[in-house]
């Protein structure tokens, strides 16, 4: 018997052979969200506890097998699928959901970490208080994976990252045993950060198992509203006013180019847009409360259409008009998706070099692919742009892929570089960024990460031949 029939007969033993899926057709976990990556497991195992996780890690680490871990799989980076050896094992968390423990005196909520984002924010909400991780994916993407990844959102501007969300961990290390670090203290300084290792660490220094996570204080009311710009310099004009005006309100400010927008009604078209085209549209949230809040919102808008930062605003009215505003903001990846593989870039900058970059780049791509549409948004407030490259109108996309991607790539990446910003700003490195990180990041950075995952992940079985 080989040491594959060994091990899935062990696997099988620890979990029940229904748990163990290698039969049946694997496609949701062996293919990325982007339909970018496509491996092929050993097996699909599914332990319901961190007592069987760690069972798991150890048993593939005895016959020498890998192991990958896998949340919600909506990672945009080919960070959580398999290798196409056939000999991985996904590992994947869905059968983990239960929130452990909320603690409303001391704002803190203990989770599985197959527990799906909105789970864990209806929990929250549940107990009159916020968790405030929220993006896209929320309906389908886990705790686990958002902390692996360190996801960001379109409230970073106020509560920072996943990694200033969580308080503790609880890990499964890549010998099978399991570090209890659930601490909900806010300050603990005793010895080396372990947890912030592990958050950002895509699977390959250890299994996330659970979480402690921070609450806040249910805002009063949130007010929402779009408006219109002409230039990039306007949207970050007008970032800087509602600073002014907002300060710690302002939870929100994301932009969109008018080729996002079109690309949604193009997709969507019962969508409602409630503004006519504008070149940029930036949708704006503060909350608090709902008088102090929309009155300081109106002053924004009015004081910058004043000073011609913007041309036209709407201010949503009620929450169903907030969440049409969103939806219109949050269709944007669903919208390239249905149009066709993409360049993707997730790139951060300082706020002030972003107009810079927006010129000069699109002026190079222009030149260059006549036709080319960029399909630019993500959140100015923090830095982050989505800047996605989709092929012109009537040429294929995987074709266009094919041939440009390399190029565009090594232009975007170039010009961040120079501009101080970063290549990967939410997404992670994954196996699509890997070999940037290598050529891009120092020497001496990429020589203390190999010799972390050496000293963590000597012999190598955690995710593989994902960031390193």
């Amino acid at each position: 018997m080989s040491r594959f029939h060994e091990l899935l007969a062990e696997l099988s033993t620890l979990l029940g052979a229904t748990q163990v899926l290698t039969d049946q057709d694997l496609s949701a976990w062996e293919w990325d969200w982007r339909k970018r990556y496509r491996g092929r497991a050993l097996a699909v195992v599914r332990p319901a506890s961190t007592q069987e996780v760690a069972a798991v890690v150890k048993a593939c680490a005895q016959h020498g097998v890998a192991v990958v871990p896998q949340g919600g799989n909506t990672g945009l980076v080919g960070g959580g699928v398999p290798d196409e050896s056939g000999q991985q094992v996904v590992l994947s968390l869905s059968r983990m959901r239960k929130v452990r423990a909320l603690d409303t005196a001391n704002l803190t909520m203990t989770v599985d970490a197959g527990v799906i984002l909105a789970q864990a924010q209806a929990a929250a909400a549940e107990a009159g208080l916020l968790f405030p991780l929220s993006l896209a994916a929320e309906g389908s993407c886990t705790i686990g994976g958002n902390l692996a990844t360190n996801a960001g959102g379109t409230q970073v501007l106020r509560y920072g990252n996943a990694r200033e969300l969580c308080l503790g961990l609880e890990v499964v290390t890549a010998q099978g045993e399991v570090w209890e670090g659930l601490s909900g203290l806010r300050k603990d300084n005793t010895g080396y950060d372990l947890r912030d290792l592990f958050v950002g660490s895509e699977g390959t220094l250890g299994v996330i198992t659970g979480a402690t996570l921070k609450l806040f204080p249910a805002p009063a009311a949130k007010v929402t509203a779009l408006a219109a710009c002409q230039t990039i310099d306007q949207t970050v004009a007008l970032l800087h006013r509602a600073r002014q005006h907002l300060d710690a309100q302002l939870t929100g400010f994301e932009i969109m180019a008018e080729a996002a927008l079109q690309l949604v009604a193009q997709h969507f078209p019962a969508l409602s847009q409630p503004l006519p085209p504008a070149p940029w549209c930036v949708l704006l949230e503060a909350s608090g409360s709902e008088a102090a809040c929309r009155l300081a919102m109106e002053q924004v808008l009015e004081s910058a259409l004043e000073a011609e930062e913007i041309h036209d605003a709407a201010l949503a009215d009620s929450l169903g008009h907030a969440k049409a505003m969103w939806h219109l903001r949050e269709s944007i990846p669903l919208a390239q998706s249905q149009d066709g593989l993409n360049i993707k870039h997730d790139v951060s900058l300082p706020v002030s070099a972003i107009p810079a970059f927006v010129r000069s780049m699109g002026q190079r791509l222009s030149d260059a692919l006549p036709g080319v549409r960029l399909i630019t948004f993500g959140h100015l407030g923090d830095g982050n742009l989505h800047y996605n490259v989709q092929a012109p109108v009537g040429q294929e996309a995987a074709a266009f892929l094919a041939q440009h991607e390399a190029p565009i790539n090594a232009w975007v990446y170039d010009e961040i570089m120079q501009l101080g910003g970063s290549f990967s700003a939410e997404h992670g490195i994954g196996a699509l960024k890997r070999e940037d990180l290598a050529t891009r990041k120092s020497a001496v950075a990429v020589d203390m990460m190999r010799a972390i995952k050496r000293a963590l992940d000597p012999h190598g079985i955690l995710n593989p031949g994902k960031m390193l």
